[in-house]
């Protein structure tokens, strides 16, 4: 399978999407992905298969596939090309047409000569039938009927009706130029209203992309070796350069701090206000603002590999995503508008047969095509998933699909892992004892052998240790899952590592780190991992909220107890290796929807396996790729959050496609029964997508925890 990821041009709603979402289906294309906000559209395609006969099939659609290498240079826009320049051409002429209709208010009689109303209609109906129309013949010729098919019909028909009538001579009666003009008119600000309420939704990730580029300023030297600070555009940076920042700057550039001290904002990227301290060693995220001192730093990261252009990629790929809900909904809407146009020709005879009228049964059954356009159903689930995951952006919550959204609100059961993630993944010495050497003797040997492992326990014991008296090895190694070994030059063996040295020496198997000299048992280390201060508030929510918490650790029993006793936790399941923690996992979730929080390497596959796979942002690089949601803020602070937002999204699509559904249930037989012209019925359905739109952006300032 092929991985293909175009950028076409010409979709201005969410219908849009779904037909061209539509057409990759029936083309036989995985994974589809439309994003109707930025145009952004990828697939799988399977070997055999022509991105020429799909662009064609695009194109044939009413859109166009840009040419990515030509994606960047300046194109001239042609003119009504755009859904509002649409609608301020159309709004004049339709407005004049209507005058008329206010004649118990203003007599305005040369309103009424049929050759002026064709005048004023004709620039609006050619306009509406340019777009409405090609799409509609597009649609039908390629099998994937769409609610343009509708739109076009009716104001097709009222034209149609009213010119025939002009050009016989016949009276007012037959004049309904206003109602086509109307009906085009009034879809065109549907359409714009839907476009301006998914374009509102994207104001954090705007924000997010214009801080990519910036200027930075790289530290060069010059022939003295002196340093020289040269300005310089961030995406020219490689991997490896210095880069100077002040206060009040921004980090034009993932990096390390290799000297100053700082309080840095990452609000754009976590959610967090509070100015987070920063020092050498630590890493410095792209995008931030240098709240207060200065820095030097080290560039980690560029392009397409930064966290900030990561970020982008995970919400527009989970914009472009369908709920597992939405699908549904696809099906309804794909036998909608055939439905819709026999509903209408059995409206237009019945009421002939009943009124004895051509007139007014041609109008209702134009109402009936017209009220019944299915914008609101192709709205109902975008609109929810573009609000949601822009607001979880902006809280520094990134999902990778929009099924992980819609997953939490089935979630039972939050599984923890222990270190890093209920607790800091910082160690500190807590005890130490020594046996049969004295304390300057141990401390050297523990230090010496320390120092070699890059292990949390060992830095962190190395740390505490640190001295002058070193001892000199001759050999020295690290043994995978035991510990580190030393020899030294007369010979002496040495170890530090977990119980496995020691448990042919002693029954005690209750501490972190043991010391072995020539097979004897010098003396024991522990270390403690501090809690998150959050933790305890995370595992006090979730329980109050119905959800049951669950300690799935490598560490040993009695240190998952006393964090079990300290936060409050349900159940732990201790002592378990990578391939217990999955197989642990999959049960687990076979049993009820299982949520999984992790940061480590062998959290991944676990993490993978779950509903849903949570990491945190300072997690393995595996852990991240392997999760279906990335909390930003170093921390579980935004948990709550998450969930709230999974829960109250799908909340509000269901609202949603509840009120698309209904309104066509009681619209339908309205227009039908001549409740409604197709001037209001028009109104009506624009009117719905509105509701929708504020609907959906409720989500912004609903409370969600």
């Amino acid at each position: 399978m092929e991985k293909v990821s175009w950028k076409v041009e010409g979709m201005t709603c969410a219908n849009c999407a779904l037909t061209i979402n539509k057409f990759l289906d029936k083309q036989g294309m995985q994974n589809i992905r439309v994003n109707p906000i930025d145009g952004d559209v990828s697939f799988e395609m399977e070997e055999g298969s022509s991105s020429d006969t799909l662009k064609k099939g695009i194109d044939d659609l009413g859109y166009h596939v840009i040419d990515a290498k030509n994606e960047n240079n300046e194109k001239r826009v042609p003119f009504l090309s755009t859904t509002i320049q649409r609608l301020l051409f159309c709004l004049p002429f339709t407005l004049v047409l209507m005058l008329h209709m206010l004649e118990f208010v203003i007599q305005i009689h040369w309103l009424m000569n049929p050759f002026l109303q064709l005048a004023l209609c004709t620039p609006v109906f050619i306009v509406g039938m340019n777009f409405f129309g090609r799409s509609a013949i597009k649609s039908i010729r390629n099998g994937i009927p769409n609610m343009n098919i509708l739109v076009a019909l009716g104001a097709l028909a009222a034209f149609s009706y009213s010119l025939i009538g002009t050009l016989m001579g016949q009276g007012e009666q037959y004049l309904f130029y206003e109602t086509a003009a109307t009906i085009i008119t009034l879809v065109f600000f549907g359409n714009y209203l839907e476009d301006a309420s998914m374009k509102s939704t994207q104001r954090a990730l705007q924000s997010l992309m214009k801080s990519q580029k910036v200027m930075a300023n790289m530290i060069a030297f010059d022939e003295h070796h002196q340093e020289v600070i040269m300005p310089i555009e961030n995406t020219q940076l490689k991997v490896g350069d210095l880069i100077f920042i002040r206060s009040g700057e921004q980090v034009p550039i993932d990096a390390k701090i290799l000297w100053g001290d700082a309080h840095v904002d990452e609000s754009l990227l976590t959610g967090e206000t509070i100015p987070v301290h920063k020092q050498v060693k630590d890493k410095i995220i792209g995008g931030s603002i240098v709240d207060s001192g200065s820095l030097k730093a080290q560039v980690t990261a560029t392009g397409d590999d930064t966290v900030l252009s990561g970020i982008l990629q995970l919400v527009k790929q989970a914009q472009g995503e369908k709920p597992p809900i939405q699908h549904l909904a696809d099906k309804i809407s794909g036998i909608f508008v055939p439905i819709v146009i026999v509903i209408a020709v059995l409206t237009f005879a019945g009421n002939f047969i009943y009124l004895n009228s051509f007139t007014p049964a041609l109008m209702r059954s134009i109402a009936v095509l017209v009220i019944a356009c299915p914008c609101a159903m192709g709205l109902a689930t975008p609109a929810a998933i573009a609000v949601g995951l822009g607001r979880a952006a902006r809280n520094g919550i990134l999902f990778r699909n929009a099924t992980s959204l819609e997953n939490f609100r089935n979630i039972k059961q939050v599984v923890f892992d222990k270190t890093g993630t209920l607790t800091t993944g910082s160690f500190k010495l807590s005890n130490h004892k020594e046996l049969n050497t004295d304390p300057q003797t141990f401390k050297s040997i523990v230090f010496s052998l320390e120092k070699y492992s890059t292990h949390p326990i060992a830095v962190s014991i190395a740390t505490a240790f640190k001295t002058k008296e070193e001892i000199k090895w001759k050999t020295i190694e690290e043994v995978t899952g035991i510990g580190m070994k030393g020899t030294d030059k007369e010979g002496n063996i040495y170890w530090a590592g977990s119980y496995k040295i020691a448990n042919t020496l002693t029954q005690e198997n209750n501490h972190n780190v043991y010391i072995i000299k020539n097979n004897e048992w010098i003396g024991w280390l522990d270390v403690e991992d501090e809690l998150r201060e959050e933790s305890k508030e995370i595992i006090q929510y979730l329980r109050k909220i119905g959800i049951k918490t669950i300690l799935l650790s490598g560490d040993r029993k009695e240190k998952c107890q006393h964090i079990q006793q300290e936060l409050g936790i349900d159940e732990i399941i201790p002592e378990q290796s990578p391939e217990e923690k999955l197989q642990k996992i999959a049960s687990l979730t076979k049993e009820v929807p299982t949520a999984m929080v992790g940061d480590g390497i062998n959290d991944a596959p676990a993490l993978a396996k779950a509903t849903i796979g949570i990491s945190l942002s300072e997690a393995s690089q595996l852990a991240i790729q392997s999760a279906q949601v990335v909390l930003m803020n170093a921390g579980l602070k935004k948990l709550p959050t998450a969930l709230g937002l999974g829960k109250h999204t799908y909340t509000t699509i269901k609202q949603n496609l509840f009120w698309a559904f209904f309104y066509n249930i009681i619209a339908l037989p309205v227009a039908a029964f001549g409740l409604l012209t197709p001037t209001l019925g028009a109104l009506v359905m624009g009117l719905s997508d509105v509701v929708l739109a504020i609907n959906s952006v409720k989500l912004f300032v609903k409370k969600v925890v």
